[in-house]
């Protein structure tokens, strides 16, 4: 194993209930599939004090609705018909978490989401630079492989970029990966995934799991299956909708990781981050082991040593397929300039 439960905390699979900081998060496409259902869980966290919600309508609806949770934080929402509601929802924000955006729908890849997210990231990472310059920002509008290059071109242009400070949240792939090995094993389990959050570059380390026995076969389909797990759920709702509640756990979920380890804990978690792992083949980002503290990345780890052959041709595979999102991300920020 890559590291123990007794050297370092896992993400936490439910969230915390220990004494809170002063934490404002905000919530940038709140009203959305993935937005309320966020929102719905960082209002039940103790250790969010203060929750800004925005989205371009419906968004006061949003905040009244979850803000009768009986949880001690304040609730506000702003649409973008709101003199200075962006402003007011990012001002004092020690995260902000961004899911807006349009959903995949059956046929779609993530690529296809990129002409109309893309810009949208763009724009609320610039809101972000101006007035929350210092939050972390947990970046889960797809395709994350394009839109952390973005926000990261925004930051750098506006002259506050932190390459600790900004994340794309590949949790759900985690998530994934944990539930379907459960099914196998007949408990939950930790599965770390690493690469990227889009197809191939999806990446489950099975080795890394102590004690997983499995047949070619098996291996086989379990990767796919996280990789394209995304599929599933967009088939199942037959047009209707993209991964929703389960991406919005995910969310939540490192959302609390980032607040835990504001809060002085150890924590261990998985992110697609600015990272020089792979500076010889050219690759920027990549979603690999970091360690966390108050300021966010504190460590960048590599990748174990005995990952297998198997998971080695994964990542070499993967590689080129990060370079083409990540430079047509830093190339579409150039190109609006």
């Amino acid at each position: 194993m890559f590291a123990t439960r007794n050297s370092i905390k896992l993400a936490a699979r439910s969230f915390s209930t220990g004494a809170a900081l002063q934490s404002k998060v905000a919530v940038l496409g709140a009203a959305g599939g993935i937005g309320q259902p966020l929102s719905l869980l960082l209002k039940a966290n103790p250790r969010v004090t203060e929750l800004g919600l925005y989205d371009i309508r419906n968004t006061p609806g949003v905040a009244a609705d979850v803000g009768h949770i009986n949880t001690l934080s304040n609730v506000t929402g702003y649409t973008a018909e709101d003199q200075d509601g962006l402003r007011k929802t990012l001002e004092g924000a020690e995260l902000v978490v961004i899911p807006a955006g349009v959903p995949r729908k059956p046929g779609m890849t993530r690529d296809d989401l990129f002409n109309t997210n893309a810009s949208i990231v763009r724009d609320l990472a610039k809101a972000c630079a101006e007035f929350c310059p210092k939050a972390k920002l947990l970046i889960i509008s797809n395709p994350v492989n394009s839109t952390v290059p973005i926000a990261t071109e925004v930051f750098k242009n506006a002259g506050v970029y932190d390459p600790k400070k900004i994340f794309g949240v590949t949790s759900l792939d985690l998530v994934r990966a944990s539930r379907f090995i459960g099914d196998k094993v007949g408990k939950v389990v930790d599965v770390p995934v690493v690469g990227g959050h889009a197809g191939v570059t999806i990446i489950p380390l099975f080795s890394q799991v102590e004690g997983l026995t499995l047949t070619t076969e098996e291996r086989d389909a379990l990767t796919h299956r996280v990789q394209f797990g995304g599929d599933e759920v967009v088939k199942a709702k037959d047009g209707a909708g993209s991964a929703t509640l389960s991406m919005a756990y995910a969310g939540a979920r490192f959302a609390d990781s980032l607040m835990r380890a504001a809060a002085g804990e150890d924590v261990l978690e998985w992110a697609f981050i600015r990272t020089d792992l792979f500076k010889n083949e050219g690759l920027e980002f990549f979603s690999t082991y970091i360690k966390l503290d108050k300021e966010g990345v504190k460590e960048i780890l590599p990748l174990p040593k005995n990952i297998t052959e198997f998971e080695q041709e994964l990542v070499k595979n993967a590689i080129p397929e990060l370079k083409k999102s990540e430079t047509k991300g830093t190339a579409f920020v150039a190109s609006s300039n």
